[in-house]
């Protein structure tokens, strides 16, 4: 078995397992390397958006109702692709800490050092925790993406406890997109020394190199800096264009539980918590 991952340029990506299909940060339109329109993407299983920044957030509500894909986002996003026309039923707003299932999908998410905000239509701004988050497409195949997190000594943890194959890491700032505000920006949330120190704490195989419209100089130095700080000898540093493609191959060793981590012999894997359908209720 295999997984594909497709590079949408800025965060984007197309993840397909051999059981279902992922759309992660769904920025196609005025995404000017975006291989899919809001119209043509494939109907994913389900929509990861990490925080309600435009080129993160992008199409999602219009993917979602155009094709009846849930989306998984904070809870800022959530608000915000209500106020588009998602359905609630459709929606679910993740934390850190709390593992979920969407069908055969299971997303971790983990923390995020960023920010996030949406408006609504009627003018009111709404904020969010951001997240970062890890999805497993098969047995061997663990997904982290950043989600514009900086580095903090935390990926470390979480390396140790989820022990992600994969790693979505931003090394530069997104080429093209508006810079509003006194000053200008001089690099992305992590520069290249940062995701090549954060792919070491989180001890990825594959490092695969995000936040950019094209491959440019900052890709290079990341290159350059992997080998530095990697105690593998054997991280492997991708470099996509948009519309580029990534076969990963399944990792060997055992793995923790996505959702129960390191746990005894005794306990039951399989177990999911009761809980009751329908609203919260109304609390006076």
């Amino acid at each position: 078995m295999t997984t594909t991952l497709t590079f949408l340029g800025a965060s984007g990506f197309e993840v397909v397992g051999p059981r279902f299909r992922i759309l992660m940060e769904p920025f196609l339109r005025g995404n000017p390397v975006a291989p899919y329109t809001p119209e043509t993407v494939p109907t994913p299983d389900l929509i990861l958006v990490s925080h309600a920044a435009w080129d993160h957030m992008g199409d999602a509500a219009e993917i979602a109702k155009r094709t009846g894909a849930p989306i998984a986002c904070p809870a800022d996003v959530a608000e915000k692709m209500y106020d588009e026309g998602v359905a609630f039923d459709q929606v679910r707003a993740l934390i850190w800490g709390v593992c979920y299932a969407f069908g055969e999908i299971v997303v971790r998410p983990v923390e995020c050092h960023h920010w996030s905000s949406a408006t609504l239509k009627d003018g009111r701004i709404v904020a969010g925790v951001p997240i970062s988050f890890i999805v497993e497409t098969e047995p061997g195949v663990r997904i982290y993406h950043f989600g514009d997190t900086a580095i903090f000594p935390g990926l470390q943890l979480i390396g140790e406890l989820y022990r992600p194959t994969v790693g979505l890491i931003g090394c530069a700032q997104t080429d093209g997109l508006p810079d509003p505000g006194a000053g200008h920006i001089l690099t992305g949330e992590m520069n290249p020394d940062e995701a090549a120190r954060a792919a070491e704490w989180l001890g990825v195989r594959h490092l695969v190199a995000t936040h950019y419209m094209h491959p440019g100089p900052e890709v290079d130095e990341l290159r350059r800096r992997v080998p530095v700080h990697d105690t593998s000898g054997s991280r492997i540093v991708h470099a996509p264009a948009a519309g580029d493609v990534i076969v990963l191959e399944p990792e060997t060793g055992e793995f923790a539980s996505l959702p129960w981590g390191t746990t005894s012999d005794a306990w039951d894997r399989a177990y999911q918590p009761m809980v009751a359908p329908g609203p919260i209720p109304a609390t006076t």
